[in-house]
């Protein structure tokens, strides 16, 4: 699987770098064919600001799209990588479901 993370308007730290790849590789338990993962990261305004996370799986057949937004990276990198343990096992289960038909 490879990850690319994109930082717009800013250098993001080491830090928050190795906190995306842990939880990007925590998807490889819910689907071991994701091939690639882009992760943008940006915000909106300079007081105030609020984060985004942009979380796009390539996926056999699919691309998988999840967006958060937080007043920290880190929530909203978590929040996307939840929504996409959601869609990862409901294709999961779809796949099952259409071999026990066939």
């Amino acid at each position: 699987m490879n990850i690319n993370i994109t930082s717009r308007k800013f250098k993001a730290k080491d830090t928050l770098k190795e906190f995306i790849r842990e939880e990007v590789k925590s998807l490889e338990k819910f689907s071991d064919s994701i091939q690639d993962v882009d992760v943008v990261l940006s915000y909106l305004h300079n007081k105030d600001s609020i984060k985004i996370a942009e979380i796009s799986a390539s996926v056999p057949g699919k691309t998988l799209l999840m967006t958060e937004e937080s007043d920290d990276f880190t929530k909203a990198v978590t929040e996307s990588v939840n929504k996409l343990k959601r869609q990862l096992k409901k294709i999961k289960s779809k796949k099952i479901a259409k071999s026990k038909i066939s």
